[in-house]
């Protein structure tokens, strides 16, 4: 249906104005309905990048990249940080498309509405000027007629009733009658010509002007019905892209979801705290009637240098003892007598032998950070820590600490990088003696002499790698023939013998021929907690990340050594007669002081092995000893 606004709507010019205006207020509105959507889609981007940043590993841990479960989730992760890289896209792009493109043309429609109305208006002062003009015209032609009609209704009168005296008065009223006729004549041209000319132009107004004016409005507004048709076509199409993405995302998490398997896991955790240890043998009757040797199976966890102890003491899985007070606490063992004869330095005077041991260490150490201030405390804190880096020093090469199993994965590990670090090497030896022959056939492109020290160094390093890997290789062949031969024995009836002896006895010597001394647990136990040492590792390097920007521990006297002392268990120091150490921390009672070395060595020494000066003691013993 063909429909015009000029004919249709020709005498509607106010409420056009208003439709027209409102329309303008509906696409600001849209446009600021899509403006806070926007705004909407970038919150809820936030929000999501904000929670997968959160869940998400802080450090590329081996626990989370080794089970399905943890892999499963860092993947469902990641594709949600994606959904969110798509919801900012269409957030940007209902910004760019739309909005910037609505705000230029409201700004031109403002425009060329106002110039559209200003058009009509002037059409309209026209033709209501001319309709004053017509009225005016109009007006004065009746009065005319009026005055005309009148003053020949009194001449005619003066003629019928005329004498001698009003012959003149006749003739004058005659004249002015005249006058009038001929002034009414002219009013009525001049009336026929205006209502002609506002005919002309109600006619121009109604048929030409108004019809062109109200169709450029009739088209400014379809216009912009259609932008804002477009602009819902751009964000549902906007949005209509984006759907596939994050559908595929979805998709993916679906994926992860289903790559997650038990089965696997469960065996994961296997390979993980498996320690190849049998389980503990059968307690056998002790009689007490008679003296009567304990015999230990060989499976056991029992420490087997500890037969003076009580034999009712429990098995070490099921001791219930606190393992950070004890790694935290000085060595367990007694500090050494000290020698009964004087030594080379012509020390006569026989140190005294430390008091019983009366309270741990760590005890101690714990009720000072109790009970002080927080300047102390914090010292506590930093000896708590320095304790514990003593206690969770790194392991001896061949990894003999961890168990068979363990040890095992260990090698086999550090093998694998090992080899990966040997096939770099030789990729940059080959490169190099490239290199060296483009060199030697081009001299103007390099010396080929430069290239020898790097290639010497390459050398060496494959060398030292090549060393290294054959040892870790001759450790896991030493583990993998322990563990076959453990396997045979086991599946061939390991401990059921007739001759007397526990099940597992050769097993159990086996295992402590390997590591006698590395495998007795503070208590005195036979003991292989590797996870419990991996768990206290970590919960060191937490703890030293808070105490990083700490300073060492200050030194709060001197000592000399009176003795020399092999430090032989983990956290004791070595030193020789008459050597000057830095005093950390006082005896607390266990007959061990710690001492340190040139701010680098820092352990355990027996407190009668040397001659302590504290405070103010420790200026003049320095002074002393630079006058000897």
């Amino acid at each position: 249906m063909n429909c015009n606004w000029g004919t249709e709507l020709w005498d509607q010019f106010d409420n056009l104005e208003k439709h027209t205006s409102w329309g303008i207020d509906f696409l600001e509105r849209y446009i600021k309905f899509i403006k806070e959507r926007a705004d909407i889609e970038l919150s809820y981007a936030k929000q999501i990048r904000s929670l997968s940043k959160k869940y998400h590993p802080k450090r590329s841990r081996e626990d989370e990249s080794r089970y399905t479960w943890c892999l499963a989730f860092v993947a469902t992760l990641q594709q949600l940080n994606d959904v969110a890289i798509h919801r900012e896209e269409l957030a940007e792009s209902l910004n760019t498309q739309i909005i910037c493109e609505l705000m230029r043309y409201i700004q031109e429609l403002k425009a060329e509405r106002k110039t559209h109305f200003q058009d009509g208006r002037r059409a309209q002062q026209h033709i209501e000027s001319s309709w004053k003009q017509l009225e005016s015209s109009k007006r004065r032609f009746e009065r005319d007629c009026k005055e005309a009609e009148r003053a020949q209704h009194v001449s005619d009168r003066i003629d019928l009733d005329k004498t001698d005296g009003e012959k003149r008065c006749s003739l004058k009223a005659r004249q002015t009658a005249q006058q009038k006729q001929q002034a009414a004549e002219e009013s009525r041209k001049d009336y026929m010509t205006s209502l002609n000319q506002f005919n002309q132009d109600q006619h121009q107004h109604y048929r030409t002007l108004v019809p062109v004016i109200y169709q450029r409005i009739q088209d400014m507004e379809e216009r912009r019905i259609e932008r804002i048709a477009e602009a819902m076509r751009s964000a549902t199409d906007a949005e209509r892209k984006v759907l596939p993405v994050v559908s595929r995302c979805l998709d993916a998490m679906m994926d992860a979801a289903e790559s997650i398997q038990p089965r696997m896991d469960t065996r994961q955790v296997v390979e993980v705290y498996k320690s190849g240890f049998d389980p503990p043998g059968d307690v056998e009757f002790e009689d007490y009637s008679a003296t009567m040797k304990r015999s230990i199976s060989e499976s056991s966890y029992l420490d087997n240098r500890t037969e003076g102890r009580r034999h009712s003491r429990k098995l070490w899985p099921f001791i219930r003892k606190n393992k950070l007070l004890t790694l935290l606490s000085s060595p367990r063992q007694p500090p050494p007598p000290p020698p009964t004869s004087p030594s080379r330095g012509g020390i006569t005077s026989s140190p005294q032998s430390p008091p019983p041991t009366s309270k741990e260490p760590i005890t101690q150490r714990l009720n000072d950070l109790m009970t002080s201030g927080s300047r102390t405390r914090k010292q506590c804190l930093r000896s708590l820590k320095r304790g514990l880096s003593l206690k969770l020093g790194s392991g001896p090469a061949d990894c003999s600490h961890l168990s068979p199993e363990q040890r095992r994965k260990k090698l086999q590990n550090r093998i694998n990088n090992i080899n990966e670090e040997i096939q770099r090497e030789r990729e940059q030896r080959d490169a190099l003696l490239k290199m060296r022959e483009v060199y030697e056939r081009s001299p103007q492109m390099g010396d080929p002499s430069s290239l020898e020290p790097r290639l010497e160094e390459v050398k060496q390093s494959l060398q030292q790698l090549e060393d290294e890997l054959r040892r870790n290789q001759a450790w896991l062949l030493e583990v993998d023939s322990r563990l076959s031969d453990h396997s045979r024995r086991q599946s061939g009836g390991c401990g059921l013998n007739s001759q007397g002896t526990t099940p597992g006895s050769s097993c159990l010597k086996q295992l402590d021929s390997r590591s006698p001394a590395s495998r007795e647990s503070p208590d005195g136990s036979y003991t292989e907690d590797s996870s419990a040492e991996l768990h206290f590792k970590s919960r060191s390097s937490e703890f030293d990340d808070d105490f990083d920007d700490e300073e060492p521990l200050p030194s709060i006297g001197t000592c000399k050594s009176l003795y020399p002392f092999q430090g032989q268990n983990e956290g004791t120091l070595s030193m020789v007669e008459g050597e000057l150490l830095s005093v950390v921390e006082e005896d607390k009672g266990d007959g061990w002081t710690r001492v340190r070395r040139n701010l680098e060595e820092e352990g355990y020494v027996p407190t009668s092995y040397i001659k302590v000066f504290l405070d103010s003691s420790a200026k003049g013993f320095v002074q002393s000893s630079r006058l000897v």
